[in-house]
């Protein structure tokens, strides 16, 4: 068997919404949620810049099976909890109804965003899932980070979950992709030569007011601003568990085999900012279900296509860590299923654009186990 990759430890943030079991519109319960989570699960849970909103954040895992029960455990506390403040909690990544409560928490830090950036500030909640791969190297991290930058909108592809919006489908996959980008610090990490580059440039965005300190670089993958890792955060949250776990394997297989690639001194391609933003839109629009930009090719082709090149890219790593089979199975379902967003549209043609049968289901995916 081949060497385990340095890369090793992962960690998930999901963000869920807490909606009305009966009208879908979001709910201003966070605080009842949290404050009913107790254990493990309290300590693992986190504020987040709406009412309508709570996340939970597994412990540093290095097995997929780990991983995954963490997640199961977390999910099922939320939803538990959700439930006694009178909601449900749902892995869905845009709001799908309406939000008519968006006011901030009472922290100084979200008053500030709110003052800084207006209405953007109060647009209704998304949910994005967050992947940490531990670097503990940092300028390895900002290398590894400019290699990505080639493969991260195939990954957004397939975690779309987010179709609808004021009760109607957008036309895109990821619709919380297109409202998120409305921030000033959202998008496609940019190229960097080294850390300090990286430092310079984060304290020059905060110095021309862009953003309010360096927590506010919501880039795709950035160096953690709290830990020893690279943290991807392009996706959606996912509408289940499996999903997810599909999603932290191919990110760790991709931070490895980035990272060996940078070691071994291939640089990574230098690709034009406004490209890589156009094959962001594109995962957004698109999801699985058409083309994707190919940036290492240029043009378009098939989405599914540059998914399997990406996995034969990763595969000595997904083999080093075991995760191969997993990956070949969760891949085969939702090659078969759809992603979140296909499963949603399939939920509204089959039933003559019920909504609420599309929450009942995405509520009910949320704790699969």
């Amino acid at each position: 068997m081949a060497p385990v990759p340095a890369v090793r430890t992962l960690g998930v943030e999901e963000e869920y919404l807490l909606l009305d079991p009966v009208t879908g519109q979001s709910l201003p319960v966070a605080d009842r949620v949290l404050a009913a989570l107790a254990g493990p699960s309290r300590e693992q849970s986190r504020q987040e810049f709406r009412h309508s909103m709570v996340e939970m954040v597994t412990p540093i895992c290095t097995e997929l099976a780990e991983l995954r029960e963490h997640l199961v455990t977390l999910r099922r506390a939320a939803a538990e909890a959700a439930e006694a403040a009178g909601a449900r909690l749902v892995a869905v990544a845009a709001t799908p109804v309406c939000e008519p409560h968006r006011s901030v928490p009472d922290k100084d830090r979200y008053r500030a965003m709110s003052h800084r950036f207006g209405p953007v500030a109060h647009d209704p909640a998304v949910c994005g899932c967050h992947v940490h791969v531990g670097v503990p190297d940092r300028e390895l991290a900002v290398q590894v980070c400019n290699h990505l930058r080639a493969w991260l909108p195939v990954v957004q592809a397939l975690t779309t979950n987010s179709p609808l919006h004021d009760g109607r489908d957008t036309g895109h996959a990821s619709w919380r992709a297109i409202q998120f980008d409305r921030w000033p610090s959202v998008g496609p990490t940019p190229h960097f030569d080294s850390a300090a580059d990286y430092d310079r440039t984060v304290r020059d965005l905060v110095d021309a007011g862009i953003m309010l300190d360096a927590q506010m670089v919501y880039w795709y993958a950035r160096p953690s601003v709290a830990y020893p890792t690279v943290e991807i955060r392009v996706g959606d949250v996912c509408p289940t568990v499996d999903d997810t776990v599909l999603v932290a394997a191919l990110l760790r297989a991709l931070v490895a085999t980035t990272a060996e690639d940078v070691r071994a001194g291939r640089a990574a391609p230098r690709i034009r900012d406004c490209l890589v933003a156009a094959a962001h839109w594109r995962a957004a629009h698109d999801g699985v279900d058409g083309d994707l930009v190919d940036l290492r090719a240029g043009g378009s082709r098939p989405a599914w296509e540059l998914i399997d090149d990406m996995v034969a890219a990763v595969t000595p790593a997904l083999k080093s860590y075991g995760d191969l089979d997993v990956v070949h199975h969760q891949l085969d379902r939702l090659r078969r299923d759809g992603s979140g967003a296909t499963r949603q549209r399939r939920i509204l043609a089959d039933t003559g654009g019920d909504v609420g049968a599309v929450l009942d289901e995405l509520a009910a995916r949320t704790l699969d186990a």
